[in-house]
């Protein structure tokens, strides 16, 4: 069986573009499934999968993020990877759905887990919004928090890979600021609707962004607090293509974990969080004898520009 990609929201999971595609497996958080019945899911997903990669974004409940890690604990295991990914909730669910696709071919959990670092590298993610009042993802000049208050503003945001705000017209034309910068390679493009009533996404910006395919989505739950209004259309555009995601995990040089052994790329390992490079030691220093269990947060090198 493939390496489990698990999520704690049904709403982070996109369907699947292809009939090899997996599900993905979805933990219960602590309002909805207690420690011991927590205990049993996970347990079963490793007995059936061997190894469970799980992604858990910052703005995940804390109760929630702290039940991931007494199961890990408890379970006293080091094949569960806990992924701290930093996106935006659709964009998170396009990492995710491309983190099922890698999973059926035939890279080990190892370099599964450590390529979603690389895959954040060809995501943009953003969003139409009706108001920047209270966003505090992007920074927001004081004109544009003005001007939010104007009846039937819209702005579009880009909040990855860097920080971009250009302010619309009512008509969703320009005003006072270019289009967010695309990607330049083939790409799709996910939006879902909040409540803010615009085809601008699917009319503008996929045509400027030359997407290859425009998809709907429902809106993730997590969506209105992480761009702080409901009033919005998130979007996020990620490389479709497996052959083209195969070909960028492939193209980076595979290390072994000096830790847990396992199989990476980049400089840190995504199921202990170990460095590829062991830390200087001073003399009063001694050596560690066990693995990290911090989350990854150092960047991988630069990356390459996929074939298409």
């Amino acid at each position: 069986m493939p390496t489990a990609i698990a999520v704690t929201s049904a709403d982070l999971v996109l369907p699947a573009p292809d009939r090899h595609t997996p599900g993905a497996a979805l933990l219960h958080p602590p309002d909805r499934l207690d420690l011991a019945g927590a205990l049993t899911e996970t347990s079963a997903l490793l007995e059936r999968h061997g190894h469970l990669v799980a992604v858990v974004p910052p703005w995940l409940p804390p109760a929630t993020v702290q039940r991931l890690h007494t199961v890990r604990a408890i379970l006293e295991t080091d094949r569960i990877a806990l992924l701290d990914i930093d996106l935006p909730p659709l964009a998170t669910a396009l990492l995710v759905r491309q983190l099922r696709q890698l999973s059926v071919c035939d890279f080990s959990p190892g370099i599964i887990a450590s390529a979603a670092r690389l895959l954040c590298h060809y995501l943009h993610a953003g969003a139409l919004l009706g108001s920047v009042a209270r966003l505090d993802r992007v920074p927001v000049g004081l004109k544009a928090h003005a001007r939010s208050w104007s009846p039937g503003a819209q702005f579009a945001v880009l909040a990855h890979p860097a920080p971009h705000l250009a302010r619309l017209g009512t008509s969703g034309a320009h005003a006072g600021g270019a289009l967010p910068p695309g990607p330049a390679y083939a790409t799709e493009l996910t939006f879902a609707r909040g409540r803010l009533t615009s085809d601008w996404v699917a009319a503008t910006l996929a045509p400027a962004w030359k997407a290859q395919g425009v998809m709907e989505h429902p809106l993730p739950g997590a969506s209105p607090t992480w761009w702080a209004t409901p009033k919005l259309v998130e979007f996020a555009a990620g490389i479709p293509d497996l052959s083209v995601l195969y070909q960028l995990v492939a193209s980076v040089r595979r290390e072994e974990c000096r830790w847990c052994g396992l199989e990476l790329i980049g400089d840190r390992c995504g199921f202990c969080s170990a460095p590829l490079t062991a830390p200087a030691t001073g003399p009063a220093t001694a050596p560690r004898t066990g693995p990290r269990t911090g989350p990854a947060s150092a960047p991988l090198a630069a990356p390459v520009r996929p074939r298409t």
